[in-house]
């Protein structure tokens, strides 16, 4: 929504007018094969790239990134202002752009989850208890409902655990209560260590955080998970026990884009393999990935070159 906020240098946008008619090509594609589309919106905080611009956050902390320590900017009301202005824009070029809805990144160290979790030291109408921590979030959401209508879906990706489960799920009622429509279970910025989880189970621990939620928001709100959902199997027991309502599938679609119809209707596929560099790392998935190159046929390239190699072509054959 603002492109001193980005993730990535190359990541798109929606922070001007201009860009509305590229993003409705992609609309109109999806559209014509019936499928429902939103796009992701963000603001970096914690996980901005320097080349786009500063790390934010609700405080000055400092932060361990991938290029060392930093200390996050503290966002003043005047930018919690405009930075709320800004996804609320987003989300009208968005609608103009024909896009369904949109999905609000609210987890994995982005700004709107810097503000519900525990790097939150603000002691403001925005932090200080989970009503006021989740304030920014509702604020962002009722001002897209407010301009662009309740028939505009906003999904929130949410953390399940920041600071605990719990206060996951006062945040999470409060989105829905602000006018989020769906509930999309992840991970935020506290680490996953202690969290309980009963490993005899087929499915991992932040799949298990959307188990909770659907939990306690079934049939209220629709709920999500996402993590380690690569096997049909895996994804056919989520359902046939009533666990979730839906399922967020990357790495085994990156594999196969045939995996959704193995779901539904045991087409073949070519399984993900859980390389252990993952396909996070564009390179690695676009030329190594086992899978695509076994759908293609070709020869797998390179596999003594490098050490990332070496472990996936050990697991190829």
């Amino acid at each position: 929504v603002d492109p001193s906020a980005r993730l990535a240098p190359s990541q798109l946008g929606l922070w001007c007018d201009e860009q509305i008619e590229g993003h409705r090509r992609i609309v109109d594609t999806c559209h014509k094969y019936g499928a429902l589309i939103v796009p992701q919106l963000h603001f970096g905080g914690l996980g901005t790239h320097p080349e786009c611009g500063p790390l934010t956050a609700p405080s000055a902390i400092t932060w361990n990134t991938f290029r060392g320590e930093q200390v996050a900017k503290e966002l003043s009301k005047e930018d919690i202002a405009r930075v709320i202005e800004a996804f609320v824009n987003a989300a009208v070029r968005a609608q103009k752009a024909g896009y369904d809805g949109v999905q609000l990144h609210a987890c994995h160290g982005y700004l709107i989850n810097n503000f519900a979790s525990h790097v939150n030291m603000r002691t403001d109408e925005y932090g200080g208890n989970t009503a006021n921590r989740a304030r920014f979030g509702c604020e962002i959401i009722a001002g897209i409902k407010k301009d662009c209508g309740d028939d505009f879906i906003v999904s929130a990706r949410i953390s399940g655990y920041d600071p605990t489960v719990e206060d996951s799920i006062e945040t999470g009622e409060l989105y829905v209560a602000a006018g989020c429509d769906f509930l999309q279970v992840s991970c935020g910025v506290k680490m996953l260590d202690d969290l309980e989880h009963d490993d005899s189970l087929p499915y991992n621990k932040i799949a298990g955080l959307g188990v909770r939620f659907h939990e306690h928001f079934k049939g209220r709100v629709p709920v999500s998970l996402v993590n380690g959902m690569r096997n049909v199997e895996v994804v056919r027991y989520m359902f046939e026990h009533e666990l979730v309502d839906a399922v967020d599938l990357g790495c085994g679609l990156l594999a196969d884009p045939a995996f959704s119809e193995a779901i539904l209707d045991g087409a073949d596929y070519q399984p993900c393999r859980g390389c252990p560099n993952g396909c996070a790392f564009g390179p690695v998935h676009t030329h190594h990935c086992p899978a695509t190159v076994l759908r293609g046929g070709v020869e797998f390239p390179n596999c003594h070159e490098r050490e990332q190699d070496v472990s996936i072509g050990k697991d190829i054959s």
